[in-house]
């Protein structure tokens, strides 16, 4: 790494303002400050001294990403070989993951840190570091068959106008990976929802799928047949939907890998427990309800581990620049991401997974929950000091 750091040194003085590609200074800064911890000291006034900086944080996000997108890789393949009937071996199926998985990361990032990287050098500020965690989560929560066009067209839109016109991170009001899923999703349905798109090459013409095999994940199937369908076994076990083994988006059907990212994420600081279980308990209330009313014959805790309630609440409820601030507002916000999302999947049947438009719908009234806490909080103390 001292290596490194001579050659970053020898080269930065041409990228500082004056040199000769001085105009390419937010880029070189970018880089630099990815690669190192910035050597900035505090001048006057009191600051917090610490090394943890955004892009720091921003990167434990992506480390605790990394387990659902392994086990995605792994998954994708191994869909693909269940569906065709190839007796395929561990190495041929993360083949096929690689192949399929990898193109929508480069496309991820190609075109969303190039919005990032020309925004900077426009506006002459530093490169934003929120893209490291959009990039990371985008491919995780589409279908893997998504044409990469329109997957391109999705991240533009998301990366333009849900954050560069509002300011950049830190100013975005909703999550700028949903933005991607519902752009997607409202623009192309037929790409974003049925059977065929949750395993690579079965919307093919002529594809020759293995008998009985549909590609329905246990959300749709189990929506339109209840737990009679995921219980027997043509159906997804309680134990298959822990595990992964299932269809779905790329990172969504690992109970286990999603846990784990979890589990770093509670154990750093980084994202709060607190909107994750108030989010689950809201999902098991509204679950069991549903159960009681007779709109589901599934046992709230299905509610959980089927779609992407889990990893729309460990890794998108939590952003801390779209969530509540507030810690009584976390309570608030996380139950009711929870309860509005199991809600649309039981009372919409045209629409069978609700995470995404609960967390977008939370985004928005996320301020005013805040806002109505602080002013609660300051009416409490005011009644103190007047009885005082």
């Amino acid at each position: 790494m001292s290596g490194l750091r001579k050659f970053v040194d020898k080269i930065k003085p041409t990228f500082e303002k004056g040199g000769k590609l001085g105009f390419l200074h937010s880029t070189f800064d970018a880089f630099e400050t990815f690669l190192f911890v910035p050597n900035t000291v505090t001048r006057k006034g009191a600051h917090v001294r610490d090394c943890v900086d955004l892009k720091r944080v921003m990167i434990m996000v992506v480390i605790a990403l990394v387990p659902a997108m392994l086990f995605g890789i792994w998954n994708t393949g191994y869909q693909h070989s269940q569906a065709f009937g190839l007796d395929w071996g561990f190495w041929q199926i993360i083949g096929h993951g690689l192949i399929k998985v990898l193109p929508l990361y480069i496309v991820s990032y190609l075109v969303g840190l190039g919005i990032e990287f020309i925004s900077a050098q426009i506006k002459g500020h530093e490169v934003n570091e929120g893209y490291l965690v959009s990039g990371m989560l985008i491919p995780l929560i589409v279908p893997v068959d998504v044409p990469l066009w329109m997957l391109a067209i999705a991240v533009a839109f998301a990366v333009i106008i849900g954050k560069e016109v509002f300011g950049g991170t830190g100013m975005n009001i909703w999550n700028p990976a949903l933005l991607t899923r519902a752009f997607l999703f409202f623009s192309y349905p037929s790409k974003m929802s049925g059977d065929a798109v949750w395993v690579s090459g079965l919307g093919e013409k002529g594809a020759q799928v293995v008998d009985g095999y549909t590609g329905a994940t246990p959300l749709s199937a189990g929506n339109l047949e209840g737990i009679s369908k995921l219980g027997d076994g043509s159906g997804y076990s309680v134990c298959d939907m822990i595990i992964g083994t299932i269809p779905g988006s790329v990172g969504e059907t690992s109970v286990i890998a999603i846990l784990l990212g979890a589990a770093l994420l509670i154990w750093t600081g980084v994202a709060s427990w607190k909107i994750m279980v108030s989010s689950v308990i809201g999902g098991l209330a509204i679950g069991y309800l549903g159960q009681a009313a007779g709109a589901t014959d599934l046992p709230g805790y299905y509610q959980l581990i089927m779609g992407g309630f889990l990893f729309g609440t460990v890794f998108m409820a939590t952003d801390p620049v779209t969530s509540a601030q507030t810690e009584k507002g976390k309570w608030i916000y996380g139950f009711l991401v929870g309860a509005l999302a199991v809600t649309v999947r039981l009372w919409n049947p045209g629409y069978p997974e609700g995470m995404m438009l609960a967390i977008l719908l939370m985004n928005t009234f996320a301020p005013l929950i805040d806002h109505y806490v602080i002013e609660a909080s300051i009416k409490r103390r005011n009644k103190k000091v007047k009885t005082a």
